[in-house]
C-alpha cells in the first residue's frame, strides 16, 4: 500500500508541471508581441513623417517648381535652410533660387531678398494696381459747423456779419475748410465800402443734408420742436428765412472765369493778410 500510495502521489505531481510551466511561457510570448507591436508602430510613424520625393525630383526644372510651390505657400519670407529642408538632399537650392528669380524678371511678381529671405512681391512698376483711393470723412470742428450754419441762413452773407453773430472772429482755416468740401462757395460782393465778397451753399450741400432747397431748412418752430433751441430765448430772437437768389451782394460777379478766380485769390490773400496780423 505504500509503494502504491507513493507512486500515485508522484504522478500527481508530474501532471501538475506542464500546467505550471505554460504559464511564464505565455507571459513571455505576450511580452514579446507587445514589444513587436510598439515596433511596428514607431516605424509607422516614421515612415508617414518622410517626405516622399518623385522620381524626377533631381531634375532643375521640377526643384524651381518646388521651390515656387513653397514660396508661394509660405505665411511669412523663407530662408535658404528652410527651403532646402523640404528639398531632396544634395540639391543646389541657391541655383534654384537664381533661376526662378530670373524665370520672374518680366512678370506681375518678382522673386526678392528681404533681410536675407526670399518672398515673392508685386512687380513695383504695377504698385499703382493696388492703390485705392478713399474719401476720408473728417468730422467739422464746432466753429465749422456754427459757420456754416449762419451762412446757410444768412446768404449771402460777409465774413464781418458772420463774425457779429457769432461774437468772435472768423479764422481763414474755418472757411478754407467749408469752402474745400464743397459745402459754400462765393455769391458776389456786397454795394458797401470796400466790395467784401459773400458765402452762400452750393447744391452740394443740398444734397449732403438731403435738401431740395434751402428754403427747406427748419424754422424755429421746428428747431424748437427738435431740443435744438432753448426755450427761454431773447425776446425779439429770430431765424431768417433764407434764400438761394437775390439778397444784398448776390450775383455781382460777371461769368467771366477769370473775374471770379481773381476774387477769390484776392479774397483768400486778405484772408491771409488779417491772419498775419
Amino acid at each position: 500500500m505504500n509503494d502504491e500510495t507513493s507512486v500515485s502521489e508522484a504522478e500527481d505531481e508530474i501532471d501538475m508541471l506542464p500546467e505550471e510551466a505554460e504559464m511564464p511561457a505565455d507571459g513571455g510570448e505576450e511580452d514579446f508581441d507587445g514589444e513587436e507591436s510598439a515596433l511596428d508602430g514607431e516605424a509607422e510613424d516614421a515612415a508617414e513623417n518622410v517626405v516622399r520625393f518623385p522620381g524626377n525630383a533631381a531634375d532643375h526644372a521640377q526643384l524651381m517648381r518646388m521651390v515656387e510651390a513653397l514660396l508661394f505657400a509660405a505665411a511669412e519670407p523663407l530662408d535658404i535652410d528652410s527651403i532646402a529642408g523640404r528639398l531632396p538632399e544634395g540639391a543646389d537650392v541657391g541655383a534654384v533660387i537664381e533661376d526662378l528669380q530670373k524665370a520672374y524678371e518680366s512678370r506681375g511678381v518678382h522673386l526678392v531678398r528681404i533681410a536675407n529671405k526670399w518672398m515673392f512681391r508685386t512687380a513695383d512698376d504695377l504698385s499703382f494696381l493696388m492703390e485705392r483711393e478713399a474719401v476720408e470723412q473728417k468730422k467739422l470742428s464746432r466753429a465749422a459747423m456754427e459757420t456754416l450754419a449762419i451762412i446757410a441762413y444768412h446768404q449771402p452773407a460777409t465774413r464781418a456779419e458772420i463774425e457779429e453773430i457769432r461774437g468772435v472772429t472768423v479764422s481763414k482755416g474755418t472757411l478754407d475748410v467749408l469752402m474745400e468740401t464743397g459745402w459754400v462757395r462765393l455769391r458776389g460782393r456786397k454795394k458797401t465800402p470796400g466790395r467784401p465778397v459773400t458765402y452762400g451753399t452750393t447744391e452740394a450741400f443740398l444734397v449732403h443734408f438731403g435738401l431740395e432747397n434751402i428754403g427747406d431748412l427748419p424754422g424755429m418752430d421746428e428747431l424748437k420742436a427738435a431740443g435744438l433751441l432753448d426755450g427761454r430765448l431773447p425776446p425779439g430772437f429770430d431765424v431768417p428765412t433764407p434764400s438761394e437768389t437775390g439778397g444784398e451782394g448776390d450775383g455781382d460777379f460777371s461769368d467771366d472765369e477769370e473775374e471770379y478766380g481773381a476774387a477769390l485769390d484776392e479774397h483768400l490773400a486778405q484772408d491771409s493778410a488779417a491772419d498775419d496780423r
